[in-house]
């Protein structure tokens, strides 16, 4: 058991050498690549989209799935989301974080 310890720690450490971030940090990034993808393809826009391409592709999906044209406040919670989740990628990229 401790020696299983010892080598988790070790593995740890080494990927934190090597790559700079700790094992769980990978994961985390993971998620939230998942996430942005699932926006992406909810939008329907792909990884080099501006600004104005994902404000559109909000607007264009909002008029489909909007309440009054039959559709769900759920369906409109979930395309302004993704835009948000987009739009705050796009703000990390930009300035670096």
């Amino acid at each position: 058991m401790v020696k299983l310890l010892l080598l988790a720690l070790l593995i740890s450490f080494a990927c934190k050498r090597l790559s700079g971030q700790w094992p769980w940090q990978h994961f985390r990034n993971s998620e939230r690549s998942q996430k942005e993808a699932m926006a992406r393809r909810l939008l329907g826009v792909d990884r080099s989209a501006s600004r104005t391409d994902i404000a559109e592709a909000h607007r264009r999906l909002l008029a489909h799935v909007h309440p009054d044209r039959g559709g769900s406040n759920e369906a409109v919670h979930a395309a302004t989301a993704a835009r948000d989740l987009l739009l705050a990628q796009l703000t990390r990229t930009e300035t670096g974080s």
